[in-house]
Order: structure tokens, then sequence, then C-alpha cells
């Protein structure tokens, strides 16, 4: 990376006007030109404009944001949905106008915006690879020399020569990221359109990030992959409702984008709390004896089925205090609470949980078979309080917890399942904590040298 500046973004905003109204669409802007015509008498040419404002309010999707980028650097915008964006991006490529600010490049610039933008779903996939790269200032002789090299890293085969409308989803990313990457441009910008693309494409996308940045193209690029942004760029910019939250260093915004979701879901949480507390009665909670059963929160899973008999009513997940935590460092020990009720006699059972990546991965199912415990003869109305303890040995990134008893040992048939009951991040370890090395999971590992010292010199 030099110290050569090709993107600039200066004081950038971007407004859109929300109408009142259907008509208010049509009437706003008529009486705004009544309100500039010079022969009119001011009085007239006041209440047109004052009509004018008042029938729109102004949304800003950007709001005076600012940064530069280095020639070499990859760096990753990221933020929660409609945060500003894929505007920021539009309007660094040109395909949008900044209110106010302006954005200056030094560089041949290929964007990959949203899918199939600026392919014609009538030409087919080898003539649209031409009309692309000519828009990109490349002569018929410069993209006969390319194309062989955009199809096999496409690889649509045959469908290079039908139209574009007939692509499924993932064969036209593939085909405009390929372009993209392959008309030697000097600046990439990447939207999140990639994360339809299967896994292994994604793999691939992510070896020619690096092999791009290895030959000196600067790479700009949204996603809500967080693990990317670590891995693949230097530094990093949070968008929080169009302003600039966050520049520097790519894991610590990471850290402070994960930080402010996990806030904004507990902020979530006790607002759901407290309006279910509202809505019902209170009740006593009856004595367990146990030292987490106040600790325990109801279970709200985006989805639930299983035959029922015995359920899970409550859970939550523990730090090494016993404090309820959404925030972990890799290598943490971390506690899976259960509460379980059986309204039937249940003769055996198998509870457990299941931790899942972004992508709905499963990395860990664990059971009381897993853990060695046996799980017999439960009596209805009997309830039951599991504790499972693990160590977090997951890099960092956002996951999941899945909560299901299974009926049998393999998983054939359940009792409850409870998908998506409740999220936390990893976030980096500190410094004086051993790193987990590279790849998602890590595996604890010995490693044993034998040195030969009598055949040195052989």
């Amino acid at each position: 990376m030099s110290n050569e500046v090709v993107i600039s973004v200066e004081n950038v905003s971007k407004s859109y006007a929300i109408w009142s109204s259907p008509a208010a669409r049509l009437h706003g802007p008529l009486l705004g030109r009544i309100g500039q015509i010079p022969f009119l008498p001011a009085r007239l040419r006041d209440l047109c404009q004052q009509a004018s404002h008042g029938s729109f309010r102004s949304f800003f999707a950007l709001r005076d944001v600012s940064f530069d980028v280095h020639k070499g650097e990859s760096i990753g915008i990221v933020g929660r949905n409609g945060a500003g964006k894929s505007t920021l991006l539009q309007i660094i490529v040109g395909t949008l106008q900044p209110t106010t600010g302006q954005v200056r490049t030094n560089g041949r610039v290929a964007a990959l915006l949203e899918l199939g933008s600026g392919f014609n779903p009538e030409f087919t996939g080898r003539e649209n690879v031409y009309l692309n790269a000519a828009i990109l200032g490349f002569s018929r002789e410069q993209i006969d020399s390319k194309f062989d090299e955009i199809a096999t890293f496409a690889d649509i085969g045959e469908f290079i020569d039908q139209p574009v409308k007939t692509y499924s989803t993932g064969m036209m990313v593939r085909l405009a990221f390929a372009v993209a990457i392959n008309v030697d441009a000097e600046i990439l910008v990447v939207d999140e359109a990639l994360a339809v693309g299967d896994f292994a494409f994604q793999h691939k996308c992510m070896a020619k990030f690096i092999e791009l940045r290895c030959a000196g193209v600067t790479v700009v690029f949204v996603t809500h992959n967080l693990a990317a942004v670590q891995a693949n760029c230097e530094r990093a910019v949070l968008l929080e409702n169009g302003c600039m939250a966050a520049l520097g260093p790519a894991k610590d915004v990471c850290d402070r984008f994960y930080q402010s979701m996990i806030e904004a879901n507990a902020a979530h949480d006790r607002a759901q709390q407290l309006k279910a507390s509202c809505q019902q009665p209170a009740a006593a909670a009856p004595a367990s004896g146990n030292a987490d059963a106040d600790k325990l929160r109801p279970v709200r899973p985006t989805a639930r089925w299983g035959r029922g008999g015995i359920v899970i009513t409550e859970w939550e997940l523990l730090d090494a205090n016993a404090a309820a935590s959404e925030m972990f460092y890799f290598r943490d020990k971390a506690m899976i609470v259960m509460r379980l009720k059986a309204d039937e006699d249940i003769p055996r059972c198998f509870p457990g949980f299941v931790i899942r990546d972004r992508n709905g991965y499963q990395l860990t199912g664990i059971t009381n078979r897993t853990c060695g415990v046996e799980l017999t003869d439960v009596k209805a109305g009997e309830e039951l309080v599991l504790r499972f303890k693990l160590e977090l040995l997951y890099r960092a990134d956002n996951y999941s917890v899945l909560l299901n008893i299974c009926v049998d040992e393999y998983g054939s048939d359940f009792y409850d399942v409870c998908e998506n009951v409740g999220n936390f991040s990893i976030i980096a370890e500190p410094i004086e904590r051993p790193a987990y090395g590279y790849g998602l999971v890590y595996i604890p590992t010995t490693l044993e040298v034998v040195r030969n010292h009598n055949g040195a010199g052989r």
C-alpha cells in the first residue's frame, strides 16, 4: 500500500425527498417552480415556496461522510441494513450524485454493485462481456485477449452464449464478478452481491481478492461478513444511520460494530420483556434451589416444532462469572443453561444445543449423550435444569444457538426444537491470550519436535 490517495470522499451527504402524499409529489415541485418565477409578486413566490417545502421532508441516506483510500489498500464498509453502505458505493463509482460534497477517484474503476447491473437481459453472456468491457474503455482486441480468462472464472459453461435473462442469480453474479476482476481495473468496488454465490465460488472470490491486493489493486467492498473484513481489509468504515461512526483498523471497527449490535439486541430484548411483563400479572417465582434459576429467560425461537411431551421453557447463555452475556473472547468459558418441563412420562430423551455460523452451517452439536450423561425416566410434571459448560473455540464472528430435545441418540425425531433462540459474538482475543491460528474453529493441538544433532551437515 502506497501513500497515494486514489479515492477521496469529502463531506458527502445524500438526501431524498419523502413526500407527504402522492398528490404532493405532483404539486410540490410545481409550486417550487412557480415560486422561482421572477416577475410574480414576492409574497406569492414566498407562499409557493413555503407550500412546496411543506409537502415533503428530507431523508439523509448519508450525512457528512469523509475518508481517503490509498493505492493498494483494501477497505470494508460495514453497518446495519439501511445504514447507507450501498448509497456510498454508488456515489464512489459515479452512478449516483451526492447532494453535497464530492468524491474524487484516480484510476480505472470496476464495480459490482447489484446483481446484473449493466447487463442487457436480451444479450447473451458473451455479448454482455464485450458490452461491459467496452464501457470501461477496452477495445475489441483487448476484450478478445481477456475473454477466455473471464469465461473460465465465471465457469457457466455453454450458458455463456444464452440470453442473460435465462440465468440464475448465481450464474449472473459469477459472470458479473468475472468481468469486474479481469478488466485490469485499478479500483474494484464490490457490494454484498457476492453473498448469493455458492460456497465454492465465494472461496474463489476471496482468493482473487488476495491476488488483486498483492497486485496493488485498491478494493472497496460492502459485506455483512465481518470475519471477511478482518481477514482481507487493512481498514474499515462503520456507518450508522448514514453517518460515519468509526474509521480505523478493520479489527477495531468490527469489534465496535459487534458491540453496537449486541447493545441494540439487548435493548430490544429489554423492551420486549418490559412489554410482556406489562401485559401479564406478576407471579411469584418458584423456589428451585438452583443458583441460576432466576437468570433464565423464556425461549423465543424464530421457529419451533416437535412432537411435544417434554419442552424447553427457559434458557440462558452465561459467561465464566455466571452472568448473562452475548459477547465473548476466543477461548472464553461459557455455559448454556436450559430448563425442561415434562408434560408426560418420558422414558429417555437427549436434550442439547447446536451452534451455527452466520450462513446457517452447523458448527457444533452437543447432547447429554455427548457429555456422557444419560437422562431416563423423566416423570410428568418434572422440571430439569441442564448446564452445558463449554469453551468457545470459534474465530471472531457472530453465531446463533439452537436448542433441541431428541427422541433418540441419532436425532431422527424430536420432542422439541427451538430454532435460533439467541445470538452471541466472539471478538478478537486480547493480546495476552494465544491466537487460534487460521480457520473457523480452533482444534487444541500439541507439537512434538525431535532434533537429531548427529545428522547435522547431511
